[in-house]
Order: structure tokens, then sequence, then C-alpha cells
């Protein structure tokens, strides 16, 4: 196996940064549109923001990636206050939806990256880049008692299946570690960003419903 440094390189980790810095900030985002105190913004972002990868390294056997620094920590720590200090209006609009697709596109690549690296074959490194993109997110929802985006027929888990893909594909052919990152992430973000601005949405499954009276409703 490589050598997990060998495979993530050195500018691969920042992906991470940057998922976990988009990610807790949209945690925050979501307390503080519910009025909610800086205690609840801080804990929002924290599980926003290392919800996904925490699961990601449980399963593949990794060392938790925040448990033994406070780089991460801090950032979530950065994205709660500035949500809090800043204007409301800077916040309010599609601010969400365009973090979460800044933030699906750097996890999803980082985290399928990572699942090689620890040795996981490619279609199991594709599922943890879409569990790393996604679960945080989840998490939030759930805690914020809103409607999931995974239950709308949004190009979400689609964007993110999409980087991760990519990203295993492009390293199983021996494109440098750096180069199939940035090409994998802004391939997700493109497609979640059609999706945000255009509308893109993949068919929502439907079925002819039998009636009392035999008939059919379509």
């Amino acid at each position: 196996m490589t050598g997990p440094a060998a495979l993530l390189g050195s500018a691969l980790p920042y992906l991470d940064w940057a998922g976990v810095a988009v990610f807790a900030c949209s945690g925050a985002l979501v307390a503080a549109a519910k009025r909610q105190t800086l205690v609840t913004l801080i804990f929002f972002a924290i599980v926003t923001g290392v919800g996904g990868g925490t699961a990601r390294d449980l399963l593949i056997g990794a060392p938790v990636f925040w448990v033994h620094e406070n780089s991460l920590l801090i950032i979530c720590f950065a994205a709660a206050l500035a949500v809090w200090a800043l204007p409301g209006e800077l916040w309010q609009g599609r601010a969400l939806p365009w973090l979460d697709a800044v933030g699906i596109a750097a996890y999803a690549t980082y985290g399928a990256a990572k699942g090689l690296a620890f040795g996981l074959a490619p279609l199991p490194a594709m599922a943890m880049g879409v569990l790393t993109a996604c679960l945080g997110g989840i998490i939030r929802d759930v805690l914020a008692g809103e409607p999931s985006i995974l239950m709308r027929p949004e190009l979400y888990v689609t964007a993110a299946a999409l980087s991760a893909a990519l990203m295993v594909g492009l390293l199983l052919a021996g494109v440098p570690v750096a180069l199939a990152g940035i090409v994998a992430a802004v391939a997700g973000f493109a497609l979640r960003a059609g999706a945000i601005y255009f509308g893109w949405k993949l068919p929502a499954y439907r079925r002819a419903d039998r009636r009392p009276g035999g008939s059919r409703n379509s």
C-alpha cells in the first residue's frame, strides 16, 4: 500500500481544511437563522465541520483527523464567530447552498483520496468521499429540524459522487495528486453550482398507483 502521506501529498490536506471551514460556516449559519446563542453556533459549526470526516476515519481505521491538533477546531470556532459577528445581510439569500457546494466538492475529493491512501478498494474509496461530503450536512439538518437536502431531487449527492469518482479514477490513472484534486473538486463544484443556479435535478421516482376501480394514477 502506498503510504497515506505519500498519496495524499502536501497540498491535498488543504482541501480538508477548506471542507471543514465552509461546512462549519454552514452549520453556524443554520443556527444563526434560528436565532440561537453563540455557544449553539459553535456547536453546530463543529458538528457540521467535522462530522463527515470523523465517520470516515472511524470506518477506514485512520486516526480521527481533528483530535490530535488544535487547528481544525480553531477553524470551526472562527467560522462560528464570523457568522455571529458579521452583519446578517451578508449571510442571507443563497449563502448556505453555495457554502455546501464548496464543501461537498472539497470534502468528497479529499475523502476519496484518503480512502485510497488507507488501502480501500476504488468503490469503497468513492463511498468514503461521498460520506465525508454529505454526513455533516445531514447531521446539521437533523439537529436543526430542517428538511434534509437529501430528500429533494437536487444534484447534491451526485456532485459529491462526481468529485469522489474523478479523484479515484485520476489517481488510479497516475495523474499527479494535486492536479487530480483540482480537477475533481472543480468538477463537483461546477455540477452543484449548475444545480443551484439553473435548477438542475434528477427525475423523481414516479409509479402508477392502482385505484380501487382498477384505474391508475400517474
